[in-house]
């Protein structure tokens, strides 16, 4: 059976992105449709689930080009030595990025709770 493929609209709807930001992702070399004979962009199902992990490393602070490094990792499940510290490093920085904003939020809780008995 043929794999379906579907075009930038429908990834960009299930993804939740609008088509301009897969088409950065394409000029980023992230994301690579194939191309039906008029021209328009086609892509796999699974581009869904990958535009959604693109997403998700840009909110954590990735640049493109690191989103690009991670990539290889993403698709094939193999990793080198220095891929795997550079995922080590990501981790690490996210997590204190997670860490301070933990303590953001326990902070506005004491101050919620401070203006809630003062009104």
């Amino acid at each position: 059976m043929p794999e379906q493929l579907i075009r930038i609209g429908e990834v960009a709807r299930d993804a939740g992105v609008s088509v301009r930001a897969v088409r950065y992702y394409e000029e980023q070399g992230l994301l690579i449709p194939r191309r039906s004979p008029s021209g328009q962009r086609l892509y796999r199902q699974d581009t869904v689930t990958l535009v959604r992990f693109i997403q998700q490393m840009y909110a954590a602070g990735l640049t493109s080009s690191r989103i690009a490094e991670l990539l290889p990792c993403w698709d094939s499940g193999h990793t080198d030595p220095a891929q795997r510290a550079m995922l080590r490093a990501e981790r690490e920085r996210i997590q204190a990025k997670v860490d301070d904003l933990r303590a953001a939020l326990d902070r506005l809780d004491e101050v919620i709770a401070i203006t809630d008995t003062h009104p």
